[in-house]
């Protein structure tokens, strides 16, 4: 097994690449510092939401909602079709919202910390969020690294036709 990779839990899923060793304990420190800042920020210190005076909530809430809603969309169907079946042989995935996407496990966690930034504006928590999203990309590429390790050309294909993070919806997905 390569150095930094682990299955956590699914050694038993062949069928699994594997992920960063520090994936799963860092979204968790981020998602404790971010909930930290962002509670300390929006709702009893006020340090950086002063844009909130200018951008209404009848405005930003819409937006947050939206971004929520996609968040838990990409999160939910990203780990259904990770998770949800066994597959006999590895494959590359291209089905569902892995069709837009190549992380859209991580980009569900990167819009939902964005949209509850935006619901509340604390300038704050963007900053964190902006740390947050470094820390995806960089577990990104490294699984990226290993599949690319696993799959060769077949995931260099998948690579040039679907984007990391900005999906792009085409007819008939």
């Amino acid at each position: 097994m390569e150095k930094g990779m682990t299955f956590k839990g699914h050694a038993d899923r062949s069928d699994l690449v594997g992920e960063h060793v520090l994936g799963d304990i860092g979204q968790f420190i981020l998602l404790m510092i971010f909930l930290a800042v962002w509670i300390i920020d929006s709702f009893v210190a006020r340090y950086s939401t002063f844009l909130a005076a200018y951008i209404p909530l009848f405005l930003r809430l819409p937006v947050a909602l939206f971004i929520l809603v996609c968040s838990g969309y990409f999160a939910r169907s990203g780990l259904r079709i990770v998770f949800g079946e066994i597959r006999e042989q590895p494959m590359v995935l291209r089905q569902g919202v892995f069709k837009v996407v190549r992380h859209p496990i991580y980009l569900g966690s990167i819009l939902l910390y964005l949209g509850l930034s935006i619901a509340t504006a604390s300038l704050a928590a963007m900053l964190v969020w902006m740390g947050i999203l470094s820390f995806y990309h960089f577990i990104s590429r490294y699984e990226e690294k290993l599949l690319l390790n696993r799959f060769g050309a077949e995931y260099e294909k998948y690579m040039s036709e679907v984007p990391m993070w900005m999906p792009k919806f085409r007819r008939g997905v």
